[in-house]
């Protein structure tokens, strides 16, 4: 009798253990989040981000307090990003450390709640089309939800929607295993009840940000006043509410990983005709599709939420918006870290805009350029239209001298009181002491062309003509591509990029000539 009262007290010892082990503790929120943004790595500059496909990323740490059971665990981290990318999670403050961790792919759905319930008793509703009348009646689910969905009732087995009648399923509850909000969770050990402050980081897809600069060009057209937005973009179903935001520029080396994909969606059912053909109602429509699985957005402004109420000018397309709180740049190795100032929301499945810099009165000049080869079609003479840019060098002599990273750029002049778009270009990433170019596209008012002037055997003389239809001079250079010993300019020119340059000043309504010759023949032979 000892024996078996020390058999059964064991039992019980083995049972109270398992179920300390498999005590679950759910963690709804974090206290505190910072969210760093990094850029698609392989997005062109020139190239707005993608908003249905965003190929950035993000680093998210949240600060969360536990409440953990003696003996083993398993802690649920509810709302963390769906684009999580769980190799790549980090989890801290935990006193003995954890065991393992996990990604909970079964998001709560349609489709998740009946792949879940299958072989478990519910409650089938229907409603009479003729009477209104509703009867209910337990059912047994013996399908998943791909395709027709099985039901067995007292009378037999059937599938649902396909009676005619308006019917519905009614669960008592949520099978377990399934979560509302992408979860991650771990399996932790302590020796006794502990209250920690657990630290969670990760990396999640479906982040990326851009820079957007407008400027506003001076009347003389020596000057900018440069303004920036950061534009964050996120993708993702989790919002992180009064984060500590920030954003990294360069290039970091990384293996394009996505996140995995998570079961779920809607319901699309399908049914089998049953009795006779007259006894067939016409089945309700189909559901509607699930929604996409990305972000979609819209053009209007209510698709971007501007960040700032100390901004004086919320205007996107201002030409001069004035801003107080702006990003504060820092150095983190290599790459350039902007950090908001303020917390701020980054809401699941939007975008939002804060300032990143502003600078009144940089140094700056329109320049009209060609690329042009010195034969010119042997000197067909047809006119070509010339590039313009916007020029300047980032200096802070010259009203700049801090990194730039890549992004849209727009010019804006004033006329009539009002601003008025010159062109639009794209800046790439431009370090301090940098050359900082835009192109604004191409110009028909300044125009080129070469024309052939006279040839003998030995050589051909050209003439390379620039037409400004402009109200005021204009400074126009000429980069000359494929030249070698045989170019012979009329005046001694500037290179670059190890091409000979040719820079001039083209009066308003006017021209501008420079003469050169290309020789065909050397001592009478080709």
């Amino acid at each position: 009798m000892r024996r078996a009262r020390v058999l059964l007290a064991g039992i019980v010892a083995l049972w109270a253990a398992q179920a300390i082990a498999q005590e679950i503790v759910t963690s709804a929120a974090p206290e505190r989040v910072a969210v760093t943004v990094y850029r698609d790595p392989n997005r062109d500059p020139a190239q707005e981000p993608n908003l249905a496909w965003l190929n950035g990323y993000a680093l998210i740490s949240e600060t969360r307090t536990v409440s953990i059971p003696a003996g083993e665990s398993t802690i649920r981290f509810e709302g963390v990003a769906g684009g999580i990318l769980p190799q790549s999670a980090i989890v801290t403050g935990f006193p003995e450390g954890i065991i393992e961790r996990n990604r909970d792919a079964l998001l709560l759905s349609p489709a998740t709640l009946i792949g879940q319930s299958l072989g478990r008793r519910v409650h089938l509703r229907r409603t009479s089309n003729a009477t209104g009348e509703v009867r209910e009646q337990e059912a047994v689910i013996r399908s998943g939800a791909d395709g027709a969905l099985v039901l067995q009732t007292a009378e037999g087995f059937e599938a649902m929607r396909c009676t005619g009648l308006a019917e519905t399923l009614v669960l008592d509850g949520v099978p377990p295993g399934l979560s509302a909000r992408p979860t991650l969770s771990v399996r932790a050990r302590a020796t006794g009840p502990v209250t920690a402050t657990v630290t969670l980081s990760y990396l999640a897809s479906g982040f990326d940000w851009q820079a957007n600069y407008i400027a506003s060009l001076s009347e003389d057209g020596r000057r900018v006043d440069l303004f920036a937005w950061l534009t964050l973009a996120s993708q993702d179903e989790t919002s992180f509410p009064n984060a500590d935001t920030q954003a990294v520029a360069g290039n970091i080396n990384r293996e394009d990983v996505r996140a995995e994909p998570r079961e779920g969606g809607a319901l699309n059912l399908q049914c089998w005709p049953q009795d006779r053909t007259s006894d067939i109602f016409d089945p309700p429509p189909p559901a509607p599709p699930p929604p996409p699985a990305v972000a979609y957005f819209e053009d209007g402004s209510e698709s971007i939420v501007v960040t700032g109420s100390r901004m004086s000018v919320a205007n996107l397309e201002s030409s001069s918006p004035i801003a107080v709180v702006t990003a504060e740049q820092e150095d983190l190795g290599d790459l350039k870290l902007y950090r908001i100032p303020e917390p701020v929301t980054v809401a699941a499945n939007a975008q939002k805009q804060v300032a990143l810099m502003t600078r009144p009165g940089v140094r700056a000049n329109l320049v009209y350029r060609s690329w042009l080869y010195p034969r010119g079609e042997d000197g067909d003479g047809m006119p070509t239209e010339t590039m313009q840019m916007l020029v300047t060098r980032n200096r802070t002599v010259d009203g700049l001298g801090l990194p730039l990273p890549a992004g849209g750029f727009r010019l804006f002049a004033e006329a009539a009181g009002r601003p008025i778009l010159i062109g639009e270009g794209s800046l790439p990433d431009r370090a301090v002491e940098n050359d900082v170019e835009v192109e604004l596209g191409e110009s028909p008012g300044v125009t080129t062309r070469i024309e052939l002037v006279a040839e003998d055997l030995r050589w051909r003389d050209y003439r390379l003509v620039v037409a400004s239809d402009r109200p005021a001079p204009v400074r126009f250079e000429a980069e000359f591509m494929d030249t070698d010993a045989r170019f012979r300019p009329s005046r001694r020119l500037a290179r670059r990029n190890g091409r000979p340059l040719w820079t001039t000043d083209v009066p308003a309504n006017g021209i501008a000539v420079l003469r050169y010759r290309m020789m065909i023949r050397e001592g009478g032979t080709d």
